[in-house]
């Protein structure tokens, strides 16, 4: 019933659940002294099983634990395993500048503890998923070599069916926030060639701990917000920092001529009980006509 469609466009293709910055630590210490991550985590996720959406991949864009240890990835994999269990859906990682690759490739991958970067190619029925790895090792500003940018290039000399997303950590945006053009992603124009003149539809990342978007080479990117903490934006652009409120993911759907980006609140809030499965299936028993009548005119 959720794919009822009463209007101009079709249903969606695809369906991508898009969350980043978990930032766990090992045995669950609070992060900063002050944010429990862990707890954040399990209530993005209960948020994104209330949807009720069954996706067809979830995107962690990065940042996955806070300092690279391994038995952060172990409580990661522990909670986020049963829940995409439930959803049927793959998990999709991606690197973040808190992230280290050794830990991460062994505690998520069951690979060996390696320096290489991590990178991947997701089929979602015809939809291509490129993960690329923005980080630098030892550093929180994101690059992509040389050597990354060819194999990109590599991927998208053939179009995918419904067209390419690409997920990395480091945003190619600016942000108004001062001390994040320190952290930002150095050489966009050498990753805005490679992409030049491919089926990219959409760019996904994360780092910033606010939801944002913007364009990039004629692509639109979309931020999602972080699970540990979020920035706190109604301060002024100086003195921005963290907040354990706000937190939030993202619903992504693939549509033949576009791709949308939901911004979720996590929160739980009262909640009005008009519309309803009860009410989509009796407008749906309408004719076009009787469901202008119902419910579009004005009252």
């Amino acid at each position: 019933m959720s794919q009822v469609s009463f209007g101009q466009h079709p249903p969606a293709a695809r369906t991508i659940v898009h969350v980043s910055d978990t930032h766990l630590l090992a045995g669950n210490r609070p992060l900063g002294g002050r944010y429990d991550t862990a707890a954040n985590l399990a209530a993005t996720l209960a948020a994104v099983e209330r949807t009720g959406v069954r996706p067809d991949a979830i995107v962690f864009t990065g940042d996955l634990t806070d300092l690279g240890e391994p038995e952060a990835y172990a409580a990661l994999r522990a909670a986020v395993e049963p829940f995409v269990a439930r959803l049927g859906a793959p998990i999709v990682w991606v690197a973040g500048n808190h992230d280290e690759r050794p830990a991460l490739r062994e505690g998520l991958f069951d690979a060996a503890p390696t320096q290489e970067p991590v990178t991947a190619v997701h089929d979602l029925g015809g939809l291509r998923l490129v993960v690329l790895d923005s980080t630098v090792p030892g550093w929180h500003h994101g690059d992509l070599g040389d050597d990354q940018l060819a194999w990109l290039r590599g991927i998208l000399a053939d179009p995918a069916p419904l067209g390419t997303i690409l997920a990395l950590h480091h945003p190619p945006l600016p942000s108004h926030i001062p001390f994040f053009d320190i952290l930002e992603l150095r050489h966009q124009a050498e990753l805005a060639d490679a992409i030049a003149g491919s089926d990219v539809r959409a760019i996904l990342a994360g780092h910033l701990h606010y939801s944002t978007s913007g364009t990039f080479a004629g692509v639109p990117v979309s931020v999602a917000s972080a699970t540990c903490y979020t920035m706190n934006l109604q301060r002024p652009a100086a003195e921005v920092n963290g907040m354990d409120a706000g937190q939030s993911f993202q619903l992504v759907h693939v549509y033949d001529d576009t791709i949308t980006h939901a911004v979720v609140p996590v929160s739980a809030a009262d909640t009005a009980d008009f519309f309803s499965a009860d009410w989509l299936e009796r407008m749906t028993a309408l004719s076009p006509e009787e469901r202008l009548e119902a419910f579009s005119r004005k009252r």
